[in-house]
């Protein structure tokens, strides 16, 4: 197993966020701890015959000073090429690249510079859109942006393209831990030597017809509270019935510690440790055991050479299923053994829902952010915990003052896609 070097760790230094909570990492923070939800009425498109008729929406510019408006982000005559998960991710992108002051302009620089966005689906509701042309006005009236504007690696590739970065690219499409493992492909190419800082992270826009719709028929969103949306996703609650269908957009920036020094660089935090690995049981269910979530938390203590009881916050997975609730709350019982209320575990979908592939790297802007200010993010709507849950400390309704050392965050995907990442505290300068 690679490891990185515990004398240069690599760390991050820079993050950015477009979620339903709205645009950028300190907003996102402040309305996180303050319990508020992103979840909304879904008035994209008329949902009478859908299953659900909410999501986590990122508010317009119009109704919320820190909302999103492509128009601060991008040429106006390059809206029109794009899907609205790559706006977010150009958005998302450039703050954390504003914070981390890189913006590589020699030609060695570009070459050492990663770009690796994971998205679950990518651009579907162009695809839908497309569908609704071809049916209606033909296939000739196609825009001929369709198919750059939907493909999931469009979102690197036009951060490539954008800011010159000249190193490898990628974009895992695995499900709800893409962006998880996009942060773990760029923290193995540093570990190679492929290149010198990764731009990692996920998005997503997939709040449309056919994910709404298709989401619902496999029976995995909330029903429920259909007029108070803010109250319909509960994770590790008995009332939870089902995943809010969300959207936006993560980015982190990482480099080895010597490399971020050089530079005048400040480390955020440590990415101390990855581990990932595939269910083998199921297509959209883990096993009741947790067995395969158990392997990639594992792995990923082993990497950083953490012993369990070093974890002192996890930012869960969960999404508000029964199903998967109670696994990752077995695997955790399995790894985290004779814990109790001194683990402290809390998923943040409660107020952002669930952003599929893009999830990963916005709970792990939300973990950096708690090792960064000794504040535990709340698990809102807990009322009633499930049984399996109770024992630990899930952070109901309020945030919590702790401080931890290192966090662990789950993600974990259809087809039995697995991966943990682990964040320490940032190196003392």
């Amino acid at each position: 197993m690679l490891r990185p070097d515990p004398q240069d760790p690599i760390v991050v230094t820079g993050m950015g966020v477009v979620s339903p909570l709205g645009v950028g990492v300190e907003t996102n923070w402040q309305r996180l701890l303050a319990g508020r939800s992103g979840i909304v009425r879904n008035d994209r498109f008329d949902t009478t015959d859908f299953v659900s008729h909410i999501a986590g929406l990122v508010p317009s510019k119009a109704n919320d000073e820190a909302g999103f408006d492509p128009a601060d982000h991008i040429d106006g005559k390059e809206i029109k090429k794009m899907d609205v998960f790559i706006q977010y991710s150009i958005a998302a992108t450039a703050e954390a690249l504003n914070q981390a002051n890189w913006h590589p302009e020699s030609p060695a620089d570009q070459a050492a510079t990663a770009t690796i966005i994971g998205s679950g689906v990518g651009g579907s509701p162009v695809m839908a859109r497309a569908v609704e042309t071809i049916n209606t006005k033909g296939p000739r009236r196609l825009s001929p942006f369709t198919v750059p504007s939907f493909l999931a690696n469009l979102a690197a590739g036009w951060l490539s393209i954008l800011h010159s970065f000249r190193g490898p690219i990628g974009t895992p499409v695995t499900a709800c831990a893409a962006s998880a493992q996009a942060i773990g492909d760029g923290m193995r190419l540093i570990m190679t030597g492929e290149a010198e800082v990764a731009v990692v992270g996920g998005a997503e826009g997939s709040v449309d017809p056919i994910s709404l719709g298709g989401f619902g028929a496999s029976r995995a969103l909330s029903a429920s509270h259909a007029d108070d949306p803010a109250k319909a996703s509960r994770p590790f609650d008995k009332g939870h019935d089902g995943f809010v269908l969300s959207e936006g957009a993560a980015t982190l920036v990482i480099e080895k510690l010597s490399h971020a020094r050089a530079r005048g660089a400040k480390p955020l935090a440590v990415l101390a440790g990855y581990g990932t690995s595939a269910d083998a049981y199921h297509l959209t269910a883990g096993a009741p055991d947790g067995a395969g979530a158990q392997v990639a938390i594992r792995n990923a203590l082993s990497m950083a050479g953490l012993d369990q009881t070093q974890i002192g916050y996890v930012n869960a997975h969960a999404t508000s299923t029964a199903v998967g609730d109670q696994a990752e709350i077995a695997a955790l019982a399995a790894v985290f053994t004779n814990r109790g209320k001194d683990l402290s575990i809390s998923s943040t979908k409660s107020a952002t829902g669930h952003l599929l592939g893009a999830a990963g790297a916005l709970e792990a802007v939300f973990s950096i952010k708690a090792l960064e200010t000794g504040q535990l993010p709340p698990t809102i709507n807990l009322e009633d915990p499930i049984e399996e849950a109770a024992p630990f400390d899930l952070v109901p309704n309020q945030p919590r003052a702790k401080a931890i050392d290192y966090a662990l965050s789950n993600s974990f995907g259809f087809g039995g896609v697995n991966a943990a990442l682990i964040f320490g505290r940032a190196p003392k300068q």
